[in-house]
């Protein structure tokens, strides 16, 4: 099976984040910069050359006989360390130009990729510049390769910047001779075999440590006349001290007849600077670009990153929010009790495992009930099953395959009653559910009811999670869609609707995956209320292997995506409509489609934080939102009267569910843009719904066999119409649309509801 585009697409974006934030983390926060004392503390000094513990500040490091050198007398090499900064390097440039002044800057290569324009001013107000390695890293703490790796890509950053390359090398966190350890040595001896001339201290001003201006100016300033290598820094944190120190010490040295230039001059190398070679210069253009785009990389990820944390915070506040005012709505009355019969339709495809218990437990409901199954084509003997067990009030259609949605509509047409009930063949009704399901019907404002599913294969990781989320994630939304007039789904699980609503819409359409959706949002831009009812259970067989979920999670989905577009004109609607666009749509956008599509990035930032920041930050980090997600857990399970048990599985859960379920939306939206369709998917049945105990009436038992559904909506709306007027006392009920055959494809095809003897005011 060759691998799909979107696919190779995501694993390239994947592997080139990672190669990013690396390159961030190693450059930005592997080493960093830091106080010069933190690296100090020599150690044995055994190998390092008496000549060179005692020599000048500038070593050649050569395999016979290392050589030094030193500033000629009332000379001052004047060095810059960290930079180039943008604050405070342009300040340092100016003091030097006042006083007419050269110095060399010693620059990590970082700060070079980042601010290649002040690199380029430093050699333009004729500077030099020296390398002080690519991070700012201990050259003598870190393996051999990684002294490679910090030279050469410092270098390359010079060259791609200025086109030039310099052979002067100042080691981070080093001082004078004198300090030099074995380590050292080794780094130094390194950086000669590149080809570097490494440049040690004389003098310290030690700025670094920000002691006043006039201590620096004192630290500064040499007690005779031999010849100095000055060390200051122009970056690493607030160097305005440096900058006033400036200003004081060169006019007053100059006094004493010092002169300030470069360390090239002091010590009489004659090319400091080098033209860089063509593929360096390129190499180095090429490392510059990377740095930028993987610093915009981090950023573009902060901003998700915040993004995802407000979005989950402003749910969490919202759905808690919402959930507690509904709590106070709980055991409303909707009117008179609607005790009129129920139609119950059961699509059902290869459902043979779980079929017996959901149509026994539907009739021993407490409501009155005709069970209508339909079955779609089965190849498992679902309907055989059905009429195997010759049950009283339950018919079987059966069909050619034709999809959920076409059994759908078969039952519908099937009904006998005003109010149905749709479920799915592996759902199994607690006794009350269907009575309490019905009772919104009593609001002649409503038009559909969803009741609360349930997991009810809760053994395992899997079955807990799912638990978890439909107590949590899917309940809690409904309490919140309720209240807010904007319900998006009626779960294909158990809900209930108006016939004569059902066919005003033209039935349920295949036009999308996720027909229960795509309904529940017709229904509602047609002006109707969709409510929910928490007391209505219904325990239903959730996916239990990790390829099932993704197949369910990958067509809910898509499916919803689809609906969510072929309705988007409901945002400019008014009414029970605008309440959908402008409320249910939104939510569903921002915490069904981006949340899940961002919420990586909190991962992603997890291990970046990990490797490369604070650990125990990042952790507490972690802990402080799986609190949040478990405190939220508890109050829904609360109020779902769940035991909280399940919810150690939690810290489990982001490791991963959570991943799964982010790569079910990617491979959605990966769908919806390409405009693929897809088939209704059959779920695999596992046979964990039991059979409700107790005595079931003497058997009414019908089948039916029915060639089309077409065929079927014909005959099934004549034998309505008789039903009608023979039961009902109607003269005369007429066709919307005479002439034309009754279907279920649109309101001029659809004969009116029952009239005039609404079922006890439903």
């Amino acid at each position: 099976m060759p691998l799909r585009t979107h696919w190779l697409l995501l694993t390239v974006l994947v592997v080139t984040l990672c190669a990013a934030l690396l390159i961030q983390g190693y450059t930005q926060h592997m080493f960093g910069i830091s106080d010069d004392a933190a690296g100090s503390g020599a150690g044995p000094a055994s190998r390092v050359p008496t000549a060179v513990t005692h020599g000048g500040p500038v070593i050649d490091s050569a395999a016979t006989l290392p050589r030094t050198a030193r500033p000629r007398p009332h000379t001052i090499a004047l060095t810059f360390d960290d930079g180039p900064d943008p604050r405070w390097t342009p300040r340092i440039l100016d003091a030097l130009r006042r006083h007419h002044a050269h110095a060399t800057f010693f620059v990590v290569g970082t700060q070079v990729a980042a601010h290649p324009e002040l690199v380029r001013r430093i050699l333009a107000d004729g500077n030099q510049i020296g390398i002080h390695t690519f991070t700012h890293a201990n050259l003598g703490k870190i393996p051999a390769w990684q002294r490679d790796l910090e030279l050469r890509e410092a270098q390359l950053a010079l060259a791609g910047a200025t086109g030039q390359t310099s052979s002067l090398l100042r080691p981070p966190y080093s001082s004078g001779n004198d300090a030099l350890d074995d380590r050292d040595w080794d780094a130094v001896e390194t950086a000669r075999g590149d080809g570097y001339l490494t440049v040690l201290t004389t003098q310290d001003s030690e700025d670094w440590q920000r002691p006043g201006v006039s201590r620096i100016v004192a630290n500064a300033t040499p007690h005779g006349s031999a010849g100095q290598i000055l060390l200051m820094h122009d970056a690493g944190g607030d160097r305005s001290q440096t900058v006033a120190a400036l200003d004081l010490l060169l006019p007053r040295l100059a006094a004493r007849g010092f002169t300030f230039t470069t360390v090239g001059d002091a010590v009489g190398i004659p090319q400091v600077m080098r033209p860089a070679s063509a593929g360096d210069h390129r190499l180095g253009l090429a490392l510059i670009g990377t740095l930028d785009a993987s610093g915009w990389v981090l950023r573009v990820l902060g901003w998700l990153l915040l993004a995802a944390g407000v979005l989950a915070v402003l749910r969490a506040a919202v759905v808690v929010t919402a959930a507690r005012r509904h709590v106070k709505r709980r055991g409303r009355t909707w009117g008179a009790p609607v005790t009129s019969p129920v139609s119950v339709i059961v699509p059902a495809y290869n459902e043979s495992a779980g079929i017996e218990a959901a149509v026994r437990s539907l009739l021993a409901s407490d409501h009155p009930v005709e069970i209508i199954v339909v079955d779609d084509g089965s190849t498992d003997g679902t309907a055989d099953l059905v009429e195997s067990l010759n049950l009283p009030r339950v018919r079987v259609i059966r069909q050619a395959n034709a999809g959920k949605p076409a059994a759908l509509n078969t039952g519908i047409a099937a009904a006998s009653f005003e109010l149905l009930v749709m479920v799915d063949g592996d759902t199994v009704l607690e006794p009350e559910a269907v009575r309490a399901l019905v009772q919104p019907f009593a609001d002649p404002r409503v038009g559909a009811v969803s009741g609360n599913a349930k997991v009810v294969n809760r053994g395992g990781l899997l079955g807990r999670w799912q638990h978890i989320e439909y107590v949590v994630g899917f309940n809690l939304d409904r309490r919140l869609f309720d209240l807010g007039q904007c319900m998006p789904t009626v779960p294909g699980a158990i809900g209930a609707f108006r016939r004569s609503a059902l066919l005003r819409i033209g039935g349920v359409s295949d036009e999308t995956l996720a027909e229960d959706t795509d309904l529940t949002m017709a229904l509602c831009r047609e002006g109707w209320r969709v409510v929910y009812e928490e007391d209505a259970l219904a325990w239903t067989e959730a996916p239990a292997s990790l390829g099932a979920l993704w197949r369910q999670r990958y067509r809910w989905g898509y499916g919803t995506m689809q609906a969510m577009w072929k309705h988007r004109q409901a945002v400019f609607s008014s009414g029970q409509a605008g309440k959908l666009g402008r409320r249910g749509l939104l939510y569903l956008l921002l915490f069904q489609v981006l949340l899940p599509l961002i919420a990586p990035v909190v991962d992603v930032f997890a291990l970046y934080g990990l490797v490369f920041l604070d650990p125990l930050r990042i952790i507490g980090l972690w802990v402080a939102f799986l609190l949040l997600q478990t405190l939220i857990s508890a109050y829904a399970f609360r109020l779902d009267g769940e035991r909280l048990g399940p919810l150690w599985t939690l810290p489990l859960q982001q490791f991963v569910y959570r991943q799964l379920m982010y790569l079910v939306v990617i491979q959605s939206v990966a769908t919806a843009l390409a405009g693929s369709r897809l088939r209704w998917q059959r779920m695999e049945r596992y046979g964990s719904l039991t059979v409700p105990a107790g005595p079931v009436a003497p058997p009414t038992h019908h089948a039916q066999h029915v060639p089309s559904p077409a065929a079927l909506h014909q005959d099934l709306a004549e034998t309505w119409l008789n039903e009608v007027r023979g039961t009902a006392g109607v003269d005369q009920v007429t066709y919307l649309g005479a002439g034309r055959t009754p279907g279920l494809h649109g309101s001029s095809d659809v004969p009116p509801p029952y009239g005039p003897f609404p079922y006890d005011g439903a």
